[in-house]
């Protein structure tokens, strides 16, 4: 008999449990069963596989790399289901099911609110969940079915090879500011006059510090060493607002805080662009609210394509 069809949802979480602690004695605490049993039922699974899932050393337990594949399994057997609970409860209400999005700093500030927006008036009951972090960190939820849909810098590096993509559009990346900053009274803003100023940066290894590098490298310019390193949007604004650093920002969300008043755009051209995309796996589609989700958000990309093309044109 396959070994699949004797496990249980209990039998997930021992798992989850044993690989989260590492230790018998306190993932039986925490399952409330006893750690003979617990043994036991570990030993028997092992037993039905034919292959060891955990290493017993001096410490505790660590995953074999055929338990690490299994616990990779068994987290997103779980967060679908904590999605299909959330969904159905959603449902209960009178609701249209929910969708939950992941946004990077290329996106949060035009395109995923605006498609949100849409959303809501196309589906006045759903229920949408939008998190902002770090491509690298919002792909990996996405692979692990934690959220529905990532949009961001493209990135096609990350992507999971369950993972579906689509290109929205194609953005310059721009040098921003407070609106009184100093740079502004230059008759001609140039690479030596940003270099005496502090900048504010994206971590390393996130699509848009690689373009930021990039463009410094056609430049001919290092980036400077006296930095500040962040990856929340609301915190750079706050940075950005309050001192004479330097950020950077995408065009439309460079745009957007321009229009609201909260930062301008330093007159000095980046060289190259940025991709931005939307990514999805396929057994989410099949949701009627991610499914409209996804067309919000090309609709939200196309009906800001005007905006963007007057904005490089006025670059000149």
């Amino acid at each position: 008999m396959d070994w699949t069809h004797r496990l249980r949802l209990r039998n997930l979480q021992m798992l989850l449990t044993l690989a989260q602690t590492g230790n018998m004695s306190q993932s039986a605490t925490l399952l409330n069963t006893t750690q003979p049993g617990l043994s036991k039922w570990l030993k028997d699974l092992e037993d039905d596989i034919g292959l060891p899932l955990f290493e017993r050393q001096a410490r505790g337990l660590r995953p074999t790399s055929y338990g690490e594949a299994l616990i990779e399994h068994a987290r997103r057997i779980e967060a679908q289901l904590d999605t299909a609970r959330d969904d159905l409860d959603a449902m209960r209400e009178g609701g249209s099911g929910l969708v939950a999005i992941g946004t990077s700093g290329a996106s949060s500030a035009d395109t995923v609110p605006l498609a949100v927006l849409l959303l809501l008036q196309r589906m006045p009951r759903v229920q949408a969940r939008v998190v902002e972090n770090t491509m690298d960190r919002l792909m990996n939820q996405l692979a692990h079915s934690e959220i529905d849909i990532v949009v961001g810098r493209s990135a096609p590096e990350l992507q999971d090879r369950n993972v579906r993509a689509e290109a929205l559009y194609l953005e310059p990346l721009h040098f921003v500011a407070r609106t009184r900053h100093p740079v502004f009274s230059l008759a001609k803003v140039d690479w030596p006059d940003m270099q005496r100023y502090r900048w504010v940066v994206w971590p390393r290894g996130t699509p848009i510090r690689n373009a930021l590098e990039a463009a410094l490298a056609e430049a001919g310019y290092p980036l400077p060493n006296d930095t500040v390193e962040s990856n929340s949007t609301i915190l750079n604004l706050t940075l950005l607002n309050n001192s004479d650093m330097i950020g950077l920002a995408s065009h439309r969300t460079a745009s957007r805080l321009q229009a609201l008043g909260a930062l301008r755009i330093v007159p000095l051209r980046l060289a190259g662009f940025g991709g931005v995309s939307m990514y999805w796996r396929d057994d989410g589609a099949n949701r009627a609210a991610v499914t409209e989700a996804l067309e919000c958000l090309r609709s939200a990309a196309t009906r800001s394509t005007g905006d963007l093309v007057e904005g490089v044109e006025g670059e000149g």
